[in-house]
């Protein structure tokens, strides 16, 4: 089982859509059968995908030892591909109950985990570097970092990659890559904010990149990968091309 943990240290990098495009990628077009885990409180990622983050239980009530992981896991539309839900007791779990007087808390995620009957699981976290994302690091066989070619999401890969090595000395992991999102082929600063990704983080710029497509934010609103809602756009291209390159770079990392 491959777990791979979605990260960016700003908002509006695609993050989110990065999660649910691929793991309905894989499991659409690869048949992997993927569980994806919305880490994050705001819990873009449940509601994308159609469910009401207020009626069900998120990985918060597993790491407090109230409910089992198969319990909180719900099944997708699509075939083979599920959900943990998000919900707003996520954002502070690090500092509730018993979790507050674990010096091991951030290992729970793994412990929790360890077992499960996936091909892959997919996290999206923070757009921060707080306990959430740690804990989903510690967790991870693999990492995948979003980006935008702008000044404020570059300067934070430095940032990120610091975050990353730290945890990565006593948890190994292996980076996929940086996937670049709300791509302009004809931008006037492609190339410098290519040069800062591999200079924080060499050869690891992904080739697949995600061009501006409405059909993405259109796809969220229905509750539904675009895979189903437009499949024809260059959203819904880019993501099956970005899902190809994973899958190469995760078989052979």
């Amino acid at each position: 089982m491959q777990v791979i943990t979605v990260s960016s240290f700003k908002g509006g990098t695609a993050k989110t859509s990065t999660s649910l495009h691929v793991g309905a990628a894989l499991s659409k077009f690869h048949k992997k059968k993927v569980l994806l885990i919305d880490f994050d409180a705001q819990a873009n990622l449940t509601t994308g995908l159609g469910f009401d983050p207020d009626q069900f239980d998120s990985m918060a009530a597993v790491l407090q030892g109230k409910k089992s992981l198969e319990s909180v896991i719900l099944p997708t539309e699509q075939k083979h591909l599920d959900i943990i839900p998000a919900d707003t007791w996520l954002e502070r779990v690090e500092i509730s109950d018993q979790l507050a007087t674990d010096r091991y808390s951030h290992e729970r995620l793994k412990e929790a985990l360890h077992g499960i009957d996936y091909d892959f699981v997919i996290i999206d976290t923070p757009p921060s570097l707080c306990w959430l994302t740690e804990s989903a690091l510690i967790a991870a066989t693999h990492s995948l970092v979003c980006a935008t070619p702008e000044f404020y999401s570059i300067k934070g890969l430095q940032r990120l990659s610091f975050f990353m090595e730290q945890i990565a000395q006593r948890h190994p992991f292996e980076l996929i890559g940086v996937a670049l999102s709300f791509w302009n082929r004809r931008g006037k600063s492609n190339a410098p904010f290519l040069d800062v990704i591999n200079e924080t983080f060499p050869g690891k710029a992904l080739e697949t990149k995600i061009r501006r497509d409405i059909r993405i934010s259109e796809a969220s609103l229905h509750g539904r990968p675009i895979f189903d809602v437009a499949p024809n756009s260059r959203g819904a291209q880019d993501y099956i091309q970005l899902s190809k390159e994973i899958m190469k770079r995760v078989k052979h990392g």
